[in-house]
């Protein structure tokens, strides 16, 4: 994904270790680079740092940086800012003819991301870990250490903007990282992040085979799909089929039981998060959609 391209790439950039190797190495492999740095707006002097961000993006060669401010809605702190994110990311790379979104996410963050889903009862999809690449999403460093992106930064003398948040200890990510991943391997006497980050290798693999086989019966089933169809199918595929139906942000606890009360026929419909409705209509299924005002209002950009 770092291979020679003239195909231009929006760069994740948050002025960390990083997201800074990232752009720094996109940059060399002769890459157009978009760096787009977003601000979550959570803090008085965010502002300033956005600024900092677009000019040290600048000086790293990128071919444009802007800074975008999104808000952040109520609920969890980290899942919201995570998703304002990535739709201003998507935002961006639509806007500036980008083929790719690239994130900064290495081996570590994969393992990080492992353990919370341990820790919130995920199912394999969430114990998958993040995908090297999903739709317009590619993740080029995620076999590699945070120590090494440090390392290439210092070579390459590429500066580093230090994000307050990251020691934070109040955010679950920051608690994991900072404390109960370094008791964990004190613990084993061995680093888990390489252990955690195969096993969330192994467990993409089987998720994606269950992933192709809900593909497969949602096409049997028809368009719009029949519940009857669908009813008859293993509650593992019936599930997963449902979730490609719905459609991303993806659905999972209650709302996807609610969804298959509906295939079964022990409710007409069921409301879903992100104004989402599956309803069933003369034997069949459709999603109906509620276009909110953060649907419809774009985030604010600002740098060159």
């Amino acid at each position: 994904m770092l291979t020679d391209d003239d195909t231009p790439v929006v760069v994740a950039y948050s002025g960390g270790a990083d997201s800074a190797a990232l752009l720094a190495l996109a940059c060399r492999a002769g890459r157009c680079v978009h760096a787009v740095h977003v601000d979550h707006g959570l803090r008085p002097e965010s502002s300033r740092e956005a600024a900092l961000a677009v000019a040290a993006a600048m000086m790293a060669g990128a071919s444009t940086a802007r800074a975008v401010r999104v808000e952040v809605g109520a609920g969890n702190l980290e899942e919201r800012a995570r998703d304002a994110r990535h739709e201003a990311l998507e935002h961006a790379r639509v806007q500036l003819g980008a083929a790719l979104t690239l994130l900064g996410h290495t081996l570590d963050d994969q393992a990080e991301t492992v353990l919370l889903a341990v820790l919130r009862g995920s199912g394999l999809a969430g114990l998958s870990g993040m995908p090297a690449r999903r739709d317009a999403i590619a993740r080029p460093l995620l076999d590699v250490r945070r120590s090494e992106t440090r390392a290439v930064c210092s070579e390459l003398g590429v500066d580093v903007v230090d994000d307050p948040t990251n020691h934070d200890r109040r955010l679950d990510r920051v608690w994991l990282r900072r404390e109960l991943l370094p008791a964990l391997s004190k613990r084993s006497g061995r680093d888990l992040a390489p252990v955690l980050a195969r096993q969330a290798a192994r467990v993409a693999e089987e998720s994606d085979h269950l992933d192709r086989a809900a593909a497969a019966a949602l096409h049997r089933a028809g368009d719009p799909p029949s519940a009857r169809a669908l009813a008859e199918l293993d509650r593992v595929i019936l599930r997963r089929a449902l979730r490609r139906l719905v459609g991303p942000p993806w659905i999972g606890g209650d709302a996807v039981d609610a969804a298959v009360d509906v295939v079964m026929g022990l409710r007409r419909a069921a409301e879903l998060p992100r104004g989402r409705t599956l309803a069933r209509h003369d034997g069949v299924l459709t999603v109906e959609r509620t276009v909110t005002p953060s649907d419809t209002v774009p985030p604010t950009f600002g740098g060159t």
